[in-house]
């Protein structure tokens, strides 16, 4: 993550990415963009819902990352949910990859934000949540409102 002292400015939180899956471990990483894409994201107008990035040929890849198409950016403006190429180590890549391959991980961006003047991401690696793991969170975050609730009664 960030060392202490520098700002980081988020631009958008996955809150999905929770609710879906374990989030076991988290890796921040550059991404390869164009001009116009980093104004549009400066502006905010990037949606991470449908995102998930995959591994090919050595490489790291976000799809359905929609990035709007920049106001002013006519003729310079690219394909909002092209794929976009990470910027992560060989060693890193290669470390994803057996976790991914081995042990039915995926990966999925959990934010997007502004360090030092560029855009990073923040991967999760993360194993799917059941449907019965999704109903045992729910009922353990009621049951801990409820306990906050009457303890601030009391």
């Amino acid at each position: 993550m960030s060392l202490s002292g520098e700002h980081k400015k988020t631009i958008v939180t996955n809150r999905n990415a929770f609710h879906d899956y374990f989030i076991e471990e988290k890796i921040e990483c550059g991404i390869e963009l164009f001009g116009t894409e980093v104004k549009s994201i400066r502006q905010g107008n990037v949606n991470l819902k449908q995102a998930y990035a995959v591994i090919e040929n050595g490489e790291c890849f976000i799809s359905g990352m929609h990035v709007s198409p920049y106001e002013q950016g006519n003729i310079f403006n690219r394909d909002p949910l092209r794929k976009r190429r990470l910027l992560l180590h060989k060693k890193e890549i290669r470390k994803l990859y057996a976790e991914v391959k081995q042990q039915g991980k995926t990966l999925v961006p959990l934010e997007v934000y502004l360090l030092k003047g560029r855009v990073k991401i923040l991967l999760g690696l993360g194993k799917g949540k059941k449907l019965y793991d999704k109903r045992e969170q729910a009922a353990e975050r009621d049951a801990k409102r409820e306990i906050d609730r009457l303890t601030k009664q009391n």
